[in-house]
């Protein structure tokens, strides 16, 4: 297995760890209860552990997106907590645009709870830490 897959493995799952533990712990800052695999099982009818199983697997591919694709893109950002930082921003703008589509495809979308603009402010905190860590577990 090739340097480049297995530092996308490791941060994406410890990429993906970092941010859930943030979404954990969003309702114990004011913010509202955030669930990625929750919300994956409830759109597609599926039991949650396949809403974790996806999530894991989404973040995996995020960080083999970032080795192969994106980490060229931004050469030059010499700071990997920037670069980690661009990265984060990039996957909440995408992971947004594909709420939206989802939830126009699936009408089993579940509703937020909480205020709205919390939970796009708490998902973007928990996607920049997923883009920091995975930068930081990938080579210069």
């Amino acid at each position: 297995m090739s340097d480049k897959i297995k530092q996308s493995l490791i941060g994406g799952i410890v990429g993906t760890v970092a941010m859930t533990i943030i979404t954990w712990m969003a309702p114990l800052m004011g913010f509202p209860k955030m669930s990625a695999p929750d919300m994956l099982a409830g759109m597609l009818g599926l039991p949650v552990y396949v809403g974790w199983v996806m999530h894991f697997m989404i973040g995996i591919i995020f960080a083999l997106a970032y080795i192969f694709l994106i980490q060229k893109q931004l050469l030059k950002i010499s700071n990997r907590y920037a670069k980690g930082i661009v990265f984060g921003i990039i996957i909440f703008v995408f992971a947004q645009v594909m709420i939206l589509i989802m939830g126009a495809i699936f009408t089993s979308m579940p509703s937020p709870a909480g205020s709205m603009a919390l939970m796009m402010l708490g998902s973007m905190i928990g996607h920049v830490v997923y883009g920091i860590v995975v930068v930081l577990f990938s080579k210069v």
